[in-house]
């Protein structure tokens, strides 16, 4: 198998058990869901797909040296993610929650699967690499960087940057950190500004609620269930827009107008989680957080922080 990836170039894949998981339809699946959530007519920022994540991510992790395990576990770390990715936390929750429901139904999505039997062929155990304490290149806890993170992360970023970082990085003590400051701080930076400018800016977190609000009416009408969910965005967005609510077709109509600015606002609203990375950096064969040896990037993230503390203006529509 071949694959081409706009960030980390062309690949060939030997590996059988690779081939027949990326062939797999609970791979094929993530196609269908977008990693930004709402459907991408309703956002001016461009998403790309949990499929193209998934694979970025084992190809990361193949590009840094991880294990064919490991691998395994990067190409199938998102595959519980239901419809619209993390806005079933939403739905699930009235304030927001901590966008974790696809992590707690991880293990519990995968067992349901056609992926433990194929693991089982190739000597996997699907407890195994659904743990990822194993795995301590594709997952750590925030701020570090990860594979995981990282792929995200640089899929947002201009081209000429992502190609920067990824230059910058390489494996020290089973962990990615970067060769030096300015690789650091470029990508740190570069994270953070996603942050404020669309993971967590007001336009998307109104989007999102207001989306929210049209899926949980659906749902309240039972003429969408939470098993629903489980298929990708394409079927339960097809569900809602055939529902004959008046709230819900007002919603879709200003959704899909690519602009809030000139609408009004009242209030604040606390949603959306803060992310940021303060990764390791060598520096004097020595191992150090960006933000210990960077004063200025270590303001930036205080900055945010109180930013994001402070909440993003409600927009009414």
């Amino acid at each position: 198998m071949f694959i081409s990836d706009r960030l980390y170039g062309s690949f060939e894949i030997d590996e059988p058990v690779l081939i027949e998981l990326i062939n797999s339809p609970s791979i094929q699946r993530l196609k269908g869901i977008a990693q930004l959530g709402i459907p991408a007519e309703f956002y001016s920022v461009k998403s790309f797909s949990r499929y193209e994540h998934s694979v970025g991510v084992m190809l990361l992790l193949r590009r840094l040296g991880a294990s064919e395990e490991e691998q395994i576990a990067g190409l199938l770390h998102d595959v519980s993610h239901t419809a619209f990715s993390h806005v079933i936390d939403w739905v699930l929750k009235e304030n927001g929650s901590e966008d974790n429901y696809q992590d707690i139904h991880h293990l519990e999505f995968l067992q349901r699967t056609e992926l433990p039997s194929i693991l089982e062929r190739y000597g996997y155990n699907i407890q195994s690499i659904a743990d990822y304490s194993h795995f301590g290149l594709l997952e750590r806890n925030l701020p570090a960087i990860c594979a995981d993170r990282a792929d995200y992360g640089l899929r947002e970023f201009d081209f000429t940057i992502a190609d920067e970082c990824l230059h910058g990085l390489t494996v020290q003590d089973r962990q990615m950190v970067f060769k030096d400051t300015g690789a650091a701080k470029l990508f740190a930076t570069n994270f953070l500004k996603r942050t404020e400018e669309n993971w967590a800016c007001a336009e998307a977190a109104n989007r999102y609620l207001y989306f929210v609000e049209a899926l949980r009416i659906a749902v309240k009408l039972d003429k969408i269930s939470l098993d629903d969910f489980w298929q990708d965005d394409a079927f339960v967005f097809n569900k809602l827009k055939s529902c004959n609510n008046a709230r819900i077709v007002e919603i879709l109509n200003k959704l899909q107008i690519l602009s809030w600015d000139d609408f009004p606002k009242n209030g604040v609203i606390h949603i959306l989680k803060f992310r940021y990375v303060d990764p390791l950096v060598i520096l004097n064969d020595k191992l150090f957080r960006l933000s210990e040896v960077d004063s200025d990037f270590k303001l930036k993230v205080k900055k945010a922080h109180e930013w994001h503390l402070a909440g993003v203006p409600k927009i009414i529509i």
